[in-house]
Formats: structure tokens, C-alpha cells, sequence
């Protein structure tokens, strides 16, 4: 029997199906899947629409317990992700993440946010040397967020303007998106 072009292709998609049902195999897929579509930078949102974030009244807490009160964050730049581990382009956008966060740590403030149980989060971050720290929400966040999937970031500058707005994972350590928080450092 001999295999033509069209039965290998068959063949082939039939494995990948039947890896993406394995639970074992799905997800290591998917953030690969993920990690390539993630090379791309976000776009940065023209002037004329940006949003202002009006309402900062807003709780986290981080896993030692200490609250964070998003007012305290007012006036900074501002860069807030909401994901999860268990969310395969919220995983594959994380290394470019901890890289941005590494450089501008202490220039613009990082709200990491997820609902996920603190152990569960940082045996992650710990698994992948992360050092960032995440915040679980202890009130609702601002409408402006409006975050209906993950992996969700906003990039804020000191008037509050959503420069950036991505759904879905990006390369945040890019030459755009530093330039970008380098601009809005000057301002």
C-alpha cells in the first residue's frame, strides 16, 4: 500500500487531534501554538481613543496578604495583566513578561493579577524562576477593565490613558513596547 501526499497529511492531522485530546500532551501544545502567534508586539491605541481610567478604587492583596489599593498607583505608569496558569497564551506570553519586568521593575508599576489560589500561583512562578509578584482581587476592578478573557493587559500612563489594551498573547519585551514605556516615563 503505498501513502500519498493526501493520506500523510490525514495521517498527521489525526495525531495532532489526538494529542490535543491527552490531557498530558494538550496543553504543551497549545502554549507552543500560542508562542508562536505571541511574537508580535501589541499595538499601542491611537490618542483620539484612548480610554481614561477614572475609578481606581480597586483591592488586591498578594499572597503574604499584604493589600495593594490601586489609588496608591495613580499618577505612575501602569501595566496590569490578568491571567492563570492553567491558560496556555497567558503561559506563553509570561517569559516575555518577566523579561519587561526585569528591566522596568521599579520605573512603572506591574499588577499581576489572577483568581487562582496563591499556592497553585506560585508554585508556577517558582517552577519557572518568575520573580514578579500576583495579586488576587479583593474587590471588583474598575469597568474599564473589562475583562471577559485571559490573558488580558492594559498599559496606563500617569493621566490614566489605556495606552495598550491586548486580549490574548503578545511579545511585551519588544523593541515597540519599551519604546512605548520609555516615551510615557519622559511625559
Amino acid at each position: 500500500m503505498k501513502l500519498t501526499k493526501g493520506k500523510i497529511k490525514n495521517i498527521i492531522f489525526f495525531i495532532i487531534i489526538g494529542l490535543l485530546i491527552i490531557p498530558q500532551t494538550r496543553q504543551p501544545i497549545q502554549v507552543l501554538l500560542h508562542k508562536s502567534l505571541a511574537v508580535f508586539s501589541p499595538s499601542t491605541i491611537n490618542t483620539s481613543k484612548q480610554e481614561t481610567l477614572e475609578d481606581y478604587n480597586w483591592l488586591l492583596k498578594n499572597s503574604e496578604g499584604a493589600v495593594l489599593n490601586f489609588q496608591d498607583l495613580k499618577g505612575k505608569v501602569i501595566l496590569v495583566n490578568f491571567w492563570a496558569t492553567w491558560c496556555p497564551p497567558c503561559i506563553a506570553e509570561m517569559p516575555s513578561m518577566e523579561a519587561l519586568y526585569k528591566d522596568y521593575s521599579g520605573k512603572i508599576d506591574f499588577v499581576f493579577v489572577s483568581n487562582e489560589e496563591f499556592q497553585v500561583v506560585n508554585e508556577f512562578i517558582k517552577k519557572k524562576g518568575y520573580t514578579f509578584e500576583v495579586f488576587n482581587p479583593l474587590t471588583q476592578y474598575p469597568s474599564n477593565f473589562d475583562v471577559t478573557s485571559i490573558p488580558r493587559t492594559f498599559l496606563l500612563d500617569k493621566e490614566g490613558h489605556i495606552v495598550i489594551d491586548k486580549t490574548g498573547a503578545a511579545n511585551w519585551n519588544s523593541d515597540k513596547v519599551r519604546t512605548t514605556i520609555d516615551d510615557l516615563l519622559k511625559l
